[in-house]
């Protein structure tokens, strides 16, 4: 059977929204339609001259309706983040938490996946590449509802912070939601709603791999995707938490490894030349069709990804530093690398200041401490210049690949669409060992 999904839209004290039809609130029974507004009172919820703990407006007709959020904010803490009004089907539901209102969309999986594909990927891409995508998405999502319930069943306290005097290693993962499935920002998976413009090409994909997951000894696969792995794939533990799954395991974005390169980018002299470099991969391209397939607007405002630079004045590192991590670190004395996965990207990394040293990560950790959004990765080296008294005046950061890595890239699955590799294709190649199983 079809799953419903809660998908948390937006977080704010008061939200405007309109209702596209007739809607029926289940707190009183009565029916609503036009441009309303819901605020947040004492931990409450007024709206209408009442005040309830919840609000669940229910659309008497589900595919002829739907309603409007004024003023969402998406991508949320990234280069790019802004608001913006967004349409969606389904039903609104209002709940209160840390201090604020949450609006939640409840729909349909397979209408939730038909946005999702067009948020995530433009409409224009490859039937192949969007049958790909659609199948990871629907597996992921089904695979967090799974994961969410027996967390909820365990009661067991989700860890995933462990630091101690010299050392702050976090992860980040959809555990942060407890009152909805998944999130609509890239937290979990870009979702706008109706209001990224589908195509019939996307409702075909969806339509032609309905209920189509992948699956791993029986289970649903935690199917993750990044923008570009940068050459190599990343294994699932060395992002998120310590658990090893067979199908998210480091793989060379290449039908063969490139030519005169050791290929244990663990090692940091491999690494090195590796991120330094531009060996082939699929997804190493600036073929701007193909990027247009994966890309929308917002992400075409930069187009150096595979390969990236960053640099830092002495002033700008440690203020920033200092900033992010809430900690004083004087002025910054190196970067070491520490610990790197299989595509090189950093697990650890030890942070030396004149007045305390500190080890980061995990991943995502690192890309946050050392940007004002997100660094594109954590693959990447780093080259101190100007060197005075042991203090560098400019730290440069040379680097591989947008996104985690985990799983399939889109960049590269983009160029495997356009040279004729079919879906299952190009699943099975970043998913070694997964098979396709329909479950509805």
């Amino acid at each position: 059977m079809e799953p419903q999904l809660r998908v948390g839209i937006m977080y704010e004290k008061e939200i405007s929204f309109q209702l596209n039809g007739t809607y029926v609130l289940k707190q009183n029974g009565k029916e609503y339609t036009g441009k309303q507004e819901a605020k947040y009172i004492d931990g409450k919820i007024s709206f209408d001259g009442i005040i309830e703990e919840e609000l669940i407006f229910n659309p008497k007709e589900y595919d002829a309706s739907n309603f409007d959020l004024f003023g969402v904010t998406i991508g949320i803490k990234f280069h790019w983040e802004r608001k913006e009004d967004q349409r969606f089907k389904g039903s609104l539901h209002f709940i209160c938490e840390d201090e604020k209102l949450t609006a939640i969309n409840v729909l349909s999986l397979e209408d939730y996946l038909v946005s999702v594909i067009s948020s995530e990927m433009s409409a224009t891409s490859s039937l192949e590449l969007l049958k790909a995508h659609a199948v990871i998405s629907r597996s992921w999502l089904m695979a967090q509802v799974i994961k969410g319930e027996e967390l909820q069943k365990s009661n067991t306290q989700y860890q995933s912070i462990v630091e101690t005097e010299d050392s702050f290693i976090r992860w980040y993962d959809r555990e942060d939601h407890v009152n909805f499935d998944v999130c609509a920002d890239d937290h979990c998976q870009r979702y706008q709603g109706m209001t990224k413009q589908s195509t019939p090409l996307v409702v075909d994909a969806i339509n032609a791999t309905r209920g189509l997951v992948l699956t791993s000894e029986g289970r649903i696969c935690d199917a993750r995707f990044s923008k570009c792995c940068g050459g190599v794939a990343e294994t699932f533990e060395n992002v998120w938490e310590p658990e090893n799954h067979k199908y998210l395991q480091a793989v060379i974005d290449n039908p063969q490894a490139p030519e005169g390169y050791d290929m244990d980018l663990t090692k940091e002299e491999a690494a090195d030349k590796f991120i330094r470099t531009s060996p082939d991969a699929f997804c190493n391209t600036t073929d701007k069709e193909i990027l247009s397939q994966v890309l929308n607007d917002y992400d075409q405002e930069t187009m150096d990804f595979y390969r990236w630079k960053v640099e830092y004045t002495q002033e700008e590192i440690s203020e920033l530093i200092e900033r992010k991590t809430g900690k004083e670190f004087g002025q910054i004395l190196d970067l070491i690398p520490g610990e790197r996965g299989e595509s090189g990207r950093l697990i650890t990394l030890k942070i030396v200041g004149s007045k305390r040293t500190l080890t980061i990560g995990k991943e995502l950790e690192i890309r946050k401490v050392l940007s004002e959004s997100h660094l594109y990765s954590s693959e990447f080296v780093v080259d101190k210049l100007d060197v005075v008294n042991e203090v560098p005046s400019k730290f440069v950061l040379i680097g591989a690949g947008w996104g985690h890595g985990v799983g399939l890239c889109q960049i590269g699955a983009a160029v495997m669409g356009a040279k004729g590799y079919k879906h299952d294709e190009i699943l099975l190649h970043y998913f070694r060992g997964a098979e396709l199983e329909k479950r509805y």
